[in-house]
């Protein structure tokens, strides 16, 4: 935990990190908010880690105006102290006194949720805690407890029950008896979700480590499952799903259910009687259980028979749990064990996730009787309308009161950003809910009368609407197709809006479900919109796309706040009447004032750029490189627009050219002052760049020598700086500099880099003032730039999916296929498209609903059907060839992309597709479940579907996903000083953001995952190999729980784990670990992807280190073949994998071949690096080496065949290959590199790290008023490259990222 010195300034992490700025070779910083000193992953400027820039600007991030007076933000240092704890004794009735360690933050309730927890108390749920005969509140701190230290004894005490007591009782100890059914985590319900890691590792690593050490080379058996070899076409389903030894169910009780007699009549509620049980036990003994207010008893009654009298044995228990102990022996037995392997369970496998995460496939699996689930789905939380007093939420409350809570100091902003998660959570969880009630039609229409489509429903206080063009609102912008693209454009600008976190300004809770066909958007509902007119609410921006517009001051006061982060142009615009009208947001983001009198904004859904790649204007054209590609192109909708990623990335390229071409500029002032006669070295005179393209400057900009330019930036950064300032200072060449570089990149401002985008231009209807042509005109200029942007420098970084192109065509196949299904033929219409998808079998059939069940009268076709509910056959007659066809179609349509194939077996063969990769990914985007079996898709005899293989339909959620930004910040500088070398300190740093993840997210989230297998990596360099296993071994079970079994991040940590375990001697598990990884990843990609060989050579090493010499070999050929592929015969990484197989042809003795593969080695090294570089050496002496190895080995073979059997043969040495040398080559393939530094390699790389801070800095502090728009981080996407640290200075040695 954290505590705070006094007030915690807004950043506390760089506060801790600064005292190291000067050794890291940056200047001690003045700003405790400066980013961190490099922030180079492997290359990439991290786009989405520049949010802390300058301590001073408008909105931060985290909403905190730091500049204001009376913020105690003057130079104090953060304290960052681990919470003291202390230790009580805990006395419960029927067992021994134990201790147990508390800290002084948590609350008396979180001691009650351990004792709910542990094996020896987990079946008590009404119990009060008492100190010295006082009774302590559930709510309170246990440092407000008085007379509360250590070794204080709580005694527990049991406490009377009442009915929502009982319920809490009933449904607590079903939990116990179902906690090791993996059921709900098929299912997708309560957060559950699977983790197979125990499977692969029996049991925690810990605990094993210790056990398995023993000999390195104990025998262990190395043979890969044949499916997962190299160059197997078998893809068999059912591993993915390995069956866990534990669920094999430990039957405790038959049946335990609600009684059909209750409630209780009103003479019995006199007697303390509050709900009725009825257990079968498993020894057959069908008994009735009343639960009273002093606990629970048997009773008299029968299924037919009330008679509430006690039966015998008359016993009265305060646990339901000890009342069947008596009665069922079995119970008892069960029971026990069942807790005992409960409480053995990592704890990751049993938290709730914060979202659902639902799994693509289920075994079958028997339904049991659940009186849990029977209640749940017919009283209070599915309840139709869920209207029952004092149940209901008001979430837009809820939602709007945490982000009012305060947040000056570190604490309060802890408190707030859990509150706001945990809302956040609970409103998704309940969004789903309502809008698959919607569809399924169990909630009631406001407006039932009209139309399916057109229909609204308000449900738990949250309203919901379908993707629909219900009022002809988007006419102009592609109908129904822009209705549908629109709520996850608007979720996107509610993200972003969240993400800035303005004082005073409000968003709605948003979440988009797609289910059965149809798209759901749920909101929380403004207080008062109901009861009025939205042309009355509506007092900013328009109702109907730009025609009649209105603003307010207070709304443009609000959004120019927002607008430098979000890098938005306050800009005018004409109305109706021709009027201007001043707007800071694009013309459809309405402002409507609550009657809670709160500034809310929605219809955010323009919130950034169009792509004018997709908007054909009239009488515009696009710069040479979209025209050359075929742009501009019609779309189906023209809503198409920049994603955020990719406006922060086009200004960050922009500003880079800004600060070359003022440089430039400089050093040609600098020329022409002590030569005026020379012409310029680098080009013509500074008046000319004016008038040249983007693109000669760009390349003009680039080709000075980087030294002269680091001092170059230098200058401009703070020639920037004094004009922002505007003291008068600068002399006037020096301003033009400036003007003249922020006219050529189109800037803003004249002063100073300032991109914004006006995101009304392009817009149909949308009219601008005379006065502002030619401001319109730069701004049309801009977005041009940006969609040349796009195509010449971000596109070409990405690779072309063809399988992700057929299962998103299929997708939207589906998608209007499935909504003219009706209920009962659900499992049918699916069953029936997967055949025509996937199956060779040509002419499948689709099973129509059975006949008999046909109801005699057909309804008349009713106009409010809920949406869910059509009734026609058109499904069933769709063959494979005409759905082939539409996937062709609607690629070419929707992509522009031709697909050469009519059928699944050519696109197979022609793309090298699998098809259960594509069967995988069209469950996903669709949210299908089906059934864990092996499926014979190329049989031309029968269709590979049956009704029975479709499981189920889950929506697919997208939601707002509010972040940490205390433990972000800590997190990036943690990052920081590892890459700059302190391993210590950036792991103190990162453990101190793990800190504060958990305090904010709970334990299960992927941005812990992220920190934990940083923290490993971290601690795997520092030789710490236990703890690094420790904490991968959490980042597996965590990556499994929160992003899927199958998800390539948690490929990646089973791939990582597989490493820490053979440092660690548990040989046999990383192999096992290995294999996991490979079926996956061949499940998910293929044989043919560029990671595959990283895998490959890491599961060859390993085989190597245990002498299985042939299978090693497999696997590292593999790899050979997959790397030349991808990187090309000369590339550094082949060279790598010769050596490899040269190294295990070796310990064969097949010293031709090992020779043959290190010449290759030797060549590329030779080529690509020089003959005198270190690598060449290395393995020219290798080559020596075999040879003389090759010479020696013929020697022997000439005396044998010379002198046959009494030939004198010295001892041939082979060499086994030892573990360190295995383990080295592993941590060279995986990155990590350890190599003794001298002092004066110390100084140099000091040197360079200051370099490449200072051009860092330079491009970073380009005005120190801005805040960059903090953009969603995906830690996992940021941590790909801080896998592995640039460089990590550890004693001696440094450790180095390849």
């Amino acid at each position: 935990m954290v505590i705070k010195t006094d007030e915690l300034p807004a950043a506390a992490p760089a506060d801790s990190a600064r005292e190291h700025g000067s050794q890291a070779g940056g200047k001690g910083r003045p700003n405790a908010a400066d980013p961190p000193s490099v922030m180079l992953l492997n290359g990439d400027c991290s786009e989405n880690l520049k949010k802390e820039e300058g301590s001073s600007e408008p909105p931060r991030e985290n909403g905190l105006d730091e500049g204001e007076p009376g913020e105690e933000t003057t130079g104090q240092e953060v304290i960052v102290i681990q919470d003291t704890g202390f230790s009580v004794k805990i006395l419960a009735p029927g067992i021994e006194p134990f201790s147990l360690q508390v800290s002084p933050q948590e609350m008396v309730q979180e001691i009650h949720q351990v004792l709910m927890d542990r094996e020896d108390t987990c079946h008590r749920t009404c119990f009060s805690l008492h100190l010295d005969g006082n009774m302590l509140d559930h709510f309170s701190e246990l440092r407000s407890v008085e007379g509360l230290q250590e070794g204080s004894v709580l005694r527990v005490v049991e406490e009377p029950y009442t009915v929502r007591e009982a319920r809490i009782h009933v449904r607590h100890v079903r939990d116990l008896l179902k906690s090791l059914d993996p059921s709900d985590a098929f299912n997708g319900v309560d957060c559950n979700s699977l983790s197979f890691l125990s499977v692969f590792t029996d049991g925690d690593l810990g605990d094993s480590g210790k056990r398995k050490k023993g000999l390195e080379m104990d025998p262990i058996d190395c043979t890969p499952p044949e499916y997962i070899l190299p160059g197997s076409r078998e893809r068999p389903l059912c591993p993915l799903q390995p069956q866990n030894r534990d669920w094999k169910p430990l039957q405790c009780l038959k049946v335990l259910t609600m009684s059909g007699w209750n409630p209780p009549p009103g003479n019995r509620k006199m007697h303390g009687d509050l709900m009725y049980l009825f257990v079968i036990t498993a020894e057959d003994r069908q008994v009735s259980v009343t639960a009273s207010t002093r606990g629970f008893y048997l009773n008299q009654s029968t299924a037919y028979h009330f008679n509430p009298k006690p039966a015998s044995p008359r016993f009265l228990s305060h646990s339901l749990v000890e009342l069947l102990n008596q009665i069922s022996p079995t119970f008892k037995k069960n029971f026990a064990v069942l807790q005992k392997k409960r409480v053995q369970r990592h704890p990751f496998e049993r938290i709730a996730t914060p979202f659902q995460v639902y799994s693509w496939t289920a075994p079958q699996a028997e339904h049991a009787m659940d009186c849990v689930r029977a209640e749940d789905a017919y009283t209070s939380r599915l309840g139709y309308e869920e209207h029952i007093p004092g149940q209901t939420r008001d979430w837009n409350e809820e939602l709007q009161t945490t982000r009012e809570l305060p947040r000056k100091n570190l604490p309060e902003r802890l408190l707030r950003e859990r509150a706001i998660f945990k809302v956040h959570s609970d409103f998704t969880a309940a969004a789903t809910r309502g809008a698959m009630a919607v569809i399924d039609g169990n909630v009631m229409a406001i407006n039932p009368s009209e139309e399916t489509k057109m229909q609204m429903f308000i449900w738990n206080n949250i309203f919901f609407s379908l993707g629909f063009d219900v009022r002809d609102h988007y006419k102009d912008f592609g109908g129904d197709v822009a209705a549908y693209v629109a709520p996850t454009n608007d979720l996107n600008g509610v993200r972003t809006y969240n993400a800035v976190d303005v004082e005073g300004l409000y968003t709605l809770g948003t979440v988009v479900v797609d289910y059965r066909g149809y798209r759901v958007t749920a909101q929380s509902i403004i207080p008062g919109i109901l009861e009025r007119d939205q042309e009355q609410s509506v007092i900013y921006g328009s109702i109907d796309f730009g025609k009649t517009v209105v603003s307010h001051p207070r709304y443009l006061e609000l959004l120019e706040r927002t607008s430098r982060p979000l890098k938005i142009l306050r800009h005018r615009v004409l109305n109706d009447r021709d009027e201007e009208v001043e707007l800071c947001s694009s013309v459809e983001c309405k402002g409507i004032i609550g009657n809670d009198g709160r500034h809310y904004i929605l219809d955010l859904l323009r919130t950034f750029p169009p792509d004018l790649n997709f908007l054909p204007v009239p009488g515009e054209e696009l710069p040479e490189e979209c025209s050359r590609a075929g742009f501009p192109r019609t779309h189906r909708h023209k809503l198409c627009c920049l994603r955020q990623e990719l406006v922060d990335a086009f200004v960050e390229h922009r500003y880079l050219l800004f600060m070359k071409l003022a440089a430039l500029q400089l050093m040609q002032q600098k020329a022409s002052k002590v030569d005026t006669s020379t012409s310029l070295e680098n080009g013509g005179p500074p008046s000319s760049t004016e008038t040249k393209s983007e693109d000669s400057l760009g390349s003009e900009a680039g080709c000075e020598e980087e030294g002269s330019s680091v001092s170059g930036l230098a200058k401009v950064k703070e020639l920037a700086e004094t004009i922002a300032s505007d003291d008068g200072t600068v002399d006037p060449r020096s301003r033009e500099v400036i003007q003249n570089a922020c006219k050529a990149v189109g800037s803003v401002s004249s002063t100073a880099f300032d991109i914004r985008f006006n995101p009304d231009i392009f817009s149909p209807g949308v009219r601008f003032p005379e006065s502002c042509q030619d401001e319109v005109r730069d701004q049309k200029q801009l977005l041009k730039d940006a969609a040349a942007f796009l195509l010449s420098c971000q596109i070409p970084g990405l690779k072309i999916g063809i399988g992700e192109l057929i299962t998103r065509s299929a997708k939207h196949i589906f998608k209007t296929y499935l909504q003219g299904v009706e209920l009962s033929g659900l499992s049918a219409a699916i069953s029936h498209f997967l055949n025509c998808f996937l199956s060779s079998y040509p002419n499948p059939v689709a099973h129509l609903p059975a006949d008999e069940l046909l109801s005699k009268k057909r309804n008349k076709r009713r106009k409010n059907r809920p949406p869910g509910a059509a009734d026609n056959t058109a499904w069933a007659v769709m063959t494979p060839q005409e759905l082939w066809k539409n996937i062709c179609q609607e690629a070419k349509n929707y992509f522009d992309f031709t697909l050469e194939c009519d059928s699944v077996d050519q696109a197979v063969e022609t793309y090298g597709l699998q098809k259960i990769t594509l069967l995988r990914e069209i469950s996903l985007k669709t949210g299908m479940q089906i059934l864990l079996k092996e499926y014979s898709f190329d049989s031309r005899h029968k269709p590979a579907f049956t009704e029975e293989d479709v499981l189920n339909i889950f929506p697919v959620v997208k939601h707002v996903n509010p972040k940490a930004s205390d433990a972000f910040h800590f997190f990036q500088s943690g990052q920081a000083k590892v890459q700059q070398g302190f391993l210590k300190e950036g792991c103190e740093l990162i453990n101190e953001a793990l800190n504060l993840f958990n305090n904010v997210y709970g334990a299960m989230h992927v941005e812990i995952c992220a920190c934990l297998r940083l923290l490993a990596r971290l601690h795997y360099i520092m030789g710490d190999y236990a703890e690094a296993l420790s904490n991968q071994q959490k980042a597996v079970l965590m990556s499994e729980r929160v992003v899927g079994i199958e998800h390539p991040n948690t490929i990646q940590e089973y791939m990582h784990l597989a490493l820490y375990c053979f440092a660690s001697s548990q040989l046999s598990t990383a192999l096992s670990l290995l294999y996991r990884a490979r079926y996956l990843m061949l499940l998910v990609f293929g044989e043919d992807h560029p990671e595959m060989a990283l895998l490959d050579n890491n599961i060859g090493l390993v085989l190597h280190g245990v002498m299985e010499y042939d299978l090693s070999l497999r696997f590292l050929e593999n790899a050979l073949a997959v790397t030349t592929k991808y990187h090309g015969p000369k590339a550094l990484k082949v060279a790598l994998s010769h050596h490899l197989v040269a190294r295990v042809y070796e310990s064969k003795a097949e010293f031709r071949s090992a020779l043959q593969h290190e010449k290759e080695g030797y060549t590329i090294y030779k080529t690509q690096l020089g003959e005198d570089h270190e690598k060449t050496r290395e393995s020219s002496e290798y080559l020596k080496c075999l040879t003389q190895q090759a010479v020696a080995l013929q020697r022997t073979m000439n005396e044998i065949y010379r002198n046959g059997s009494s030939a004198n043969i010295p001892p041939l040495k082979f060499t086994a290959p030892s573990m360190a040398s295995v383990l080295e080559q592993l941590n060279v393939i995986n990155g990590i590199l350890f190599i003794p530094l001298s002092q004066k390699d110390l100084e140099n790389l000091k040197a360079e790290v200051a370099r490449r801070h200072q051009l860092q800095e330079a491009s970073r502090n380009r005005d120190k008023a801005e805040e960059p728009m903090a953009t969603e981080p995906e830690p996992d996407r940021a941590l790909e490259g801080m896998g592995s640290p640039q460089t990590a200075k550890e004693g001696p040695s440094l450790s180095l990222q390849g």
